[in-house]
């Protein structure tokens, strides 16, 4: 354990942090996405596992730690829900408020039908499985930047 550091979050959670450039998407998803399969096209190349946390406590861990992108207007991209792409399902709203809260204002989040969001997935940077049950507990966060002072 590391002072300041989530226990939520592991080492290879972090360290697939560390490893993140800006603009890099990382997948946040429940156990019912595909992520295994997925994972396996991403630049990680394998999946990480987040088990015991639903997706907006595995998202507050990770965000205390990964700002998100400040050049885009929508750093969040979640899935649409099937045969209703305006439909609204709770996990929605409780990953907003924690983006919302971690970047301190509010934060773009964009939705993406089922079939282009498994292809922007595999794009992604890495996928992170948490235990959260879904639905549509399927989030790609984009990765901002951080200011440091000079060494």
């Amino acid at each position: 354990m590391l002072k300041g550091i989530d226990q939520r979050l592991s080492a290879e959670v972090v360290h697939v942090l560390m490893l993140m450039g800006h603009g890099d998407d990382l997948v946040i998803c429940d156990v019912n996405h595909p992520a295994a399969t997925i994972a396996a096209e991403t630049t990680y190349g394998r999946l990480i596992d987040m088990a015991g946390c639903d997706i907006p406590t595995a998202a507050r861990a990770i965000l205390s730690l990964m700002p998100l992108d400040t050049f885009v207007p929508s750093p969040i991209r979640r899935m649409q829900v099937v045969g209703d792409p305006a439909a609204e399902v709770p996990v929605f709203a409780r990953m907003q408020a924690v983006a919302d809260s971690a970047e301190g204002h509010p934060v773009g989040m964009e939705s993406l039908e089922r079939f282009a969001f498994y292809d922007a997935a595999k794009r992604a940077f890495a996928i992170i499985r948490t235990a959260d049950s879904g639905p549509y507990g399927c989030f790609i966060l984009k990765k901002g930047v951080v200011t440091l002072p000079e060494l």
